[in-house]
């Protein structure tokens, strides 16, 4: 992880030591880290990373300052195309979601989305566990005090994609879904099997309106994704959801159906 946003981490983490009177090594036992290692951490010649910065924050008592650092440098880190749309999420009243294939990010649980990002094997164990905890930071929008109403859109297929070892994973998520599911700003619709052919079908996109009720578009695909703004675009994908939501169960009908998935494994 580089640029400025890291820099300004290790300077703070450097300032705060030094303000509360501890030596690199007195803070290092204060983290269960090595003297050497906080050196090498202020100096730009060991990686920052989340376990160390979350303990550094509860022993200096600043507030999650470092955390939060950490969080910012991570969106840096993001595609250009992505960023927007990451405001986008923050920033709204209402998250439309349709999936053909997955469970959308903000209802996965760390397992399911560990699972899924490890389906690339051109990327590192570490790049991994990076990109989880930017998927699980995202989620934290929906358990603020200004969460938006999110409205999820998931064909049935997916709940039924589990084989025997990846049943257990499958349980643990669609438990979660129905948990979400029962608060009240969170809408969980289940497009069933018996729907064969509908429009959303030729691949996943997402809404979100912001405070002054204009409407942004997000689409996902093989090399990334496309963020689209435009009344014409944001029209066509409007519609098409009110196609999707048209074919999907109602919010019970979904969750006992859900539960009935898990049922028939046991």
């Amino acid at each position: 992880m580089e640029g400025e946003t890291v820099e300004l981490i290790r300077a703070q983490l450097r300032r705060l030591r030094q303000n509360a009177g501890l030596s690199q090594e007195d803070f290092g036992k204060l983290v269960h880290f090595s003297g050497s290692q906080v050196s090498a951490l202020e100096l730009g010649q060991r990686a920052v990373d989340r376990h160390f910065l979350k303990r550094a924050d509860e022993v200096l008592n600043t507030g999650g300052l470092l955390i939060s650092l950490l969080k910012m440098a991570e969106r840096d880190r993001q595609p250009s195309w992505f960023r927007p749309w990451l405001d986008a999420e923050r920033q709204a009243q209402q998250i439309r979601c349709y999936q053909p294939t997955l469970v959308p990010g903000l209802l996965q649980t760390e397992n399911y989305a560990r699972a899924m990002i490890r389906t690339d094997d051109m990327i590192s164990d570490g790049e991994v566990e990076k990109r989880l905890a930017v998927r699980m930071d995202r989620q934290s929008i929906l358990v603020g005090p200004d969460h938006p109403k999110y409205v999820a859109v998931i064909e049935e297929a997916v709940l039924r994609r589990a084989d025997e070892g990846f049943r257990g994973i499958m349980t643990e998520q669609i438990t979660h879904l129905i948990e979400c599911a029962e608060r009240p700003h969170i809408h969980i619709h289940i497009v069933p099997t018996s729907v064969s052919l509908h429009v959303g079908l030729v691949g996943p996109f997402a809404l979100a309106r912001g405070g002054d009720g204009g409407w942004v578009g997000h689409l996902e695909h093989q090399l990334g994704g496309e963020v689209l703004d435009k009344d014409e675009d944001v029209a066509i994908l409007l519609s098409r959801w009110e196609s999707v939501r048209s074919e999907a169960l109602s919010r019970r009908q979904s969750i006992e159906l859900m539960k009935e998935v898990m049922l028939s494994w046991s």
